[in-house]
């Protein structure tokens, strides 16, 4: 079902924070809940100001300082069925009246839901503010703020129900560029340790602290850029010009620090603002006002990777710390003066900071924000099912990235790889088995292929000739001790299956990349039985599954029953009348097990391992699955037979990924529709249908987070996420072939909209 919102807020080409924030959450909303979501935009009039919005968004226009006006368009709003919801942004002096008293007066007659934002919450309102805020709060749906702090004043001061209250931070944007220096010279930067304060000029930006910081520390390092970014407010500009500007140039003259602090009087576009805040060594934030709840500049500046100085405002008192900026004291210049000389000095402490900020603000991209307001409106409607983000295309560039000439590296840093990880067989398995799901479900092309054959060729390089595999490689291409000291039976068994997978393919690949993976394989023939895990076992039926859709052989059947039967006996030993499992705990790729009992059968026909396969596969399932979303096993703490719950925190992209393709292999199989929901179910953990309500998947790398916390998402996205993320949004693209997913037809599952790089 498509519910239409409607935005009441100031909106561009209208000079303001809120119109800013207003486009960027709509835009995001947009990009991940397009074909299931419509939005409307009534954009507020500035006192004594009515502009032409050329955005067809904009349905309705409102002059908030008239409560006739206001009045008509609350009956008109009424009068319209398509609208579902409307979402309200309030900031005091926005609307007309004391304390805003006019958006009272049109709240109280309208009989459609709403949801309103506070973008300030006075901490010591008197009783007239009180009354106002209390009542607006008790006529709305829900009740949104951006800082934690703004969330208790509302519920201890202004005596609004916790339940009513909802906390989603301001959205940020992510923001990578490739080439510093290269960004530097195009702004004329190059060279220079630059300092930077943004957004539209008035009297209580305290600009003037910064600039009277800036003579003690150019006295420490005269190279230094002060950048003072944006024009003068329109309202403060129509009331007294650029009296505040022309000052602040005064006083830069005053102190002679023409070459050391630089004007930019303009609106900046956003790319341009991100590329100002991409070449910002230390970003500057000097407002005087200690009751400002949030500041889009500021948390902008963070997720940018700015190492921060910041007066103690609300928002700041919440994100700051000394890992990644400092406080200082309103309008307390020597402060600032310090704690820039510090930072400017100590690059080390100015890279860490900014790594933490970015680590700090990569919850609240506006793809995150989007997805919290979501699942704000299916709270508001009472719906089931949570409505759940477009699927994103299947891009490969950070598995190009993590890809050398010899092979896929193990770890990632962040976003970057990281060479001295070096690399492991697991890893270019997988990688392998992902390139080749890619080819069958999408295309084949030069680029996969040359990716193909780097992780064909590591295989073959990791093979002994016993014909069994190490795992562990250096950098430098030597084998590591730690395949002397780990158990390499489960790379050994994962190696099988992405060689099968990959000759079952056969269809899509050329005939030197055949003869090579047959070549490998062959040999493997020789040991397979002698396995003992369940996973290398599993693994191995997994592989010599898909080996007989390329060729079959009695030899391969008679290894599969010999290894088969050693899962039930394992299974028989274990399962009682409430523990369906193969081992007395949960640990990782639990999904692998019942998924290789039903290849099992499917080869030798024994009834015995379908039995076993949807027993164990019900039994999972129940257990990771938490609602209406997914919870997997955490790699901290495996679940034991006598655990109450499954542990917080340790979920990884691998558990999801394999759930995904037992489902897929039981849905192949049995044709039961229900595998496809679940598999979908599963797939939606890493589009923030998880207990954090955040995108495991990286938007903007392309790549997967490495796990999902108890409170925060791990940032560094190296080779098992990301590869295990690209295999279940492959499998997407089965589910999307098919027309029916339940009993019955549902048109809101829109099919994906593919792209490529």
């Amino acid at each position: 079902m498509t519910r239409t919102l409607l935005f009441v807020t100031s909106f561009p080409p209208r000079e303001c924070g809120i119109a800013t924030f207003s486009q960027d959450l709509i835009n995001a909303m947009e990009k991940s809940f397009s074909g299931k979501l419509e939005i409307e935009v009534c954009a507020l009039h500035e006192a004594g100001k009515q502009l032409t919005y050329p955005n067809p968004q904009v349905t309705y226009t409102l002059n908030p300082f008239d409560i006739d006006s206001c009045v008509a368009f609350a009956h008109e709003v009424n009068a319209n069925s398509k609208i579902d919801l409307i979402v309200f942004e309030h900031e005091f002096g926005l609307w007309g009246g004391e304390y805003g008293h006019n958006l009272l007066g049109m709240l109280s007659l309208l009989d459609k839901p709403f949801v309103i934002r506070f973008h300030t919450v006075l901490p010591y309102p008197d009783p007239k503010c009180t009354k106002v805020v209390s009542l607006i709060s008790a006529l709305a749906a829900k009740v949104l703020v951006m800082t934690k702090s703004s969330a208790r004043l509302l519920e201890e001061v202004y005596h609004v129900p916790a339940s009513k209250v909802e906390y989603i931070p301001h959205g940020t944007h992510a923001h990578i560029v490739d080439d510093l220096d290269a960004l530097k010279k195009q702004y004329d930067v190059q060279g220079r340790t630059v300092l930077s304060t943004f957004g539209l000029l008035s009297e209580n930006k305290g600009i003037e602290t910064g600039i009277k910081a800036m003579r003690d520390i150019v006295k420490h390092d005269p190279n230094v850029l002060y950048l003072i970014l944006g024009k003068t407010h329109p309202v403060v500009f129509s009331h007294e010009g650029e009296k505040y500007r022309d000052s602040l140039e005064l006083l830069v003259k005053e102190y002679g620090l023409e070459n050391n602090v630089r004007f930019v009087n303009s609106y900046l576009s956003l790319n341009a603002l991100l590329d100002y805040l991409s070449l910002t060594d230390i970003y500057l934030f000097t407002s005087k006002d200690p009751h400002q709840a949030v500041s889009g500049t500021f948390v902008y500046a963070m997720s940018a990777g700015c190492a921060v100085i910041s007066t103690e405002f609300v928002q700041a008192k919440e994100m700051l710390d000394e890992h990644c900026g400092c406080l200082i004291d309103f309008n307390n210049h020597e402060q600032l003066a310090a704690a820039a000389i510090k930072l400017i000095a100590n690059p080390e402490l100015r890279h860490s900071m900014s790594q933490n900020a970015i680590e700090k603000t990569r919850s609240s991209i506006w793809e995150n924000v989007a997805i919290a307001h979501m699942s704000v409106i299916n709270e508001v409607f009472a719906e089931d099912k949570p409505l759940l983000p477009n699927l994103p295309a299947p891009y490969l560039d950070h598995i190009d990235r993590l890809t050398t000439e010899f092979g896929m590296l193990q770890f990632s840093k962040y976003d970057t790889p990281d060479p001295e990880s070096g690399y492991t067989l697991d890893d270019n398995a997988r990688a392998l088995i992902a390139m080749c799901m890619y080819m069958k479900e999408l295309q084949p092309s030069s680029f996969i292929y040359s990716l193909s054959r780097k992780y064909i060729d590591f295989i073959a390089y990791c093979q002994k000739p016993s014909g069994k595999f190490l795992n562990y490689v250096n950098l430098d291409g030597s084998f590591s001790e730690m395949n002397d000291e780990v158990n390499l039976e489960d790379a050994n068994g994962r190696t099988i299956w992405a060689l099968g997978y990959a000759l079952s393919n056969y269809k899509y690949l050329p005939f030197d990349m055949l003869q090579e993976l047959n070549s490998i394989f062959r040999p493997c023939l020789k040991w397979m039985e002698s396995l003992k895990s369940p996973r290398a076992i599993a693994f191995a039926i997994k592989g010599l599954y898909y080996f007989r859709q390329y060729r079959r052989s009695d030899i391969t059947e008679d290894i599969v029953r010999t290894l088969a039967f050693r899962l039930q006996q394992a299974y028989n030993q274990e399962a009682d009348s409430t523990w369906k499992w193969y081992e007395s705990y949960l640990t990782y790729g639990n999904a692998v097990l019942p998924e290789a009992m039903m290849m099992a059968w499917q080869i030798t026909g024994d009834d015995r391992y379908r039995k076993t396969a949807e027993e164990s596969m019900h039994f999972l399932w129940h257990k990771t699955c938490n609602k209406n979303h997914m919870k997997m096993i955490s790699n901290k703490s495996w679940y034991h037979r006598t655990d109450v719950e499954i542990a917080e925190g340790g979920e990884q992209p691998i558990e999801v990924a394999y759930t995904m393709l037992a489902l897929h292999t039981f849905y192949n199989i049995t044709k039961d529709p229900s595998c496809l929901e679940r598999s979908r179910l599963a797939f939606s953990w890493f589009l923030g249908n998880n207990h954090l309500k955040q995108l495991v998947y990286n938007p903007l790398t392309y790549g997967c987070y490495d796990g999902l916390e108890t409170n925060n998402i791990n940032q560094n996205q190296g080779a098992e996420s990301t590869v295990c993320y690209l295999m279940g949004r492959l499998l997407m693209e089965e589910w999307n072939k098919h027309k029916y997913v339940t009993s019955k037809q549902d048109n809101s599952l829109e099919p994906a909209r593919i792209g490529f790089n």
